[in-house]
């Protein structure tokens, strides 16, 4: 049996392993992370202690890296203070570099990193439908959409799919936000994950793209909090010139062991469907 923890962040939920011997293979993954079925969670991060503080791998629910999960670095930094490996600041190396995080009270941990770059403005083709956004990395790729209508509106599932796999966003795809700039200090967003390939109920990278899309555009104006899917907010300020700071809820929900037959999955419902002729 494996020892995990789940933990979650503004809603962004995720399995964690703590100084295994060896980091779980794709498949497994993909199958702890199937809900229902299994656990389930946005992904799974494997947290180690080094000398400055901690490292963690963070994948994907489809089991592939991903360089930088913010919300997930928020949470292996309060896994990491649960743990006693530090009291209330440590540095979290990523696969985008090393971050530097803090607990903020009982609820809220903050990341500090380096402020995004600027969006590049694009148009892209969607079933004959142009929509106009903007591209930019934070640590990974996303693609932002302005939608001035209410966010329930929003045609997520729809978009969300098509976007995250347009071949003009490169092989690898992007990360799809909807959001809408309420005023200058409030936004509202919504965003279809790649490696996930849903909507998750918050997105931390996300939100830091949408503010950067905002300042770039004129319409925000630092700080600004976000809401997510999950009603939690997501606050970014300014920590120094050129750095930003991510600020929200996270918590340890829970700890146990994974049996095994959280990694024994039906087959896909079309082998099923095939088998009863």
């Amino acid at each position: 049996m494996t020892r995990y923890y789940k933990l979650s962040g503004a809603g962004n939920d995720f399995l964690a392993l703590v100084e295994p011997a060896a980091d779980p293979p794709a498949e497994r993954i993909r199958a702890w992370c199937r809900r229902g079925a299994s656990l389930g969670a946005d992904g799974l991060f494997v947290l180690r202690r080094t000398s400055r503080g901690a490292r963690m791998d963070h994948f994907n629910a489809d089991g592939k890296p991903a360089a930088l999960c913010l919300n997930g670095t928020r949470c292996a930094a309060r896994l990491a203070f649960e743990l006693g490996w530090a009291a209330d600041r440590l540095e979290v190396e990523t696969g985008a570099g090393p971050l530097e995080a803090r607990r903020v009270d009982d609820t809220r941990v903050a990341v500090r990193l380096q402020a995004p770059g600027r969006p590049r403005a694009r148009r892209l083709e969607v079933g004959g439908e142009a929509l106009a956004g903007w591209q930019l990395t934070v640590g990974v790729p996303h693609f932002v959409l302005s939608w001035p209508e209410p966010l329930e509106q929003a045609p997520v599932e729809r978009l969300g799919p098509a976007l995250r796999s347009h071949p003009d966003l490169g092989p690898a795809g992007a990360n799809v936000d909807f959001v809408r700039f309420a005023n200058r200090h409030d936004l509202e967003i919504r965003t279809w994950e790649r490696g996930v390939e849903g909507e998750t109920q918050a997105c931390g990278t996300g939100v830091l793209a949408a503010a950067a899309v905002g300042l770039a555009t004129g319409v925000s104006q630092l700080p600004v909090a976000a809401l997510t899917r999950s009603g939690f907010l997501l606050e970014v300020a300014a920590a120094s010139p050129g750095a930003w700071t991510l600020t929200g809820d996270a918590r340890l929900l829970a700890e146990g062991e994974l049996r095994p037959a959280a990694e024994a999955l039906p087959p896909p419902p079309a082998a099923v469907a095939g088998s009863l002729g």
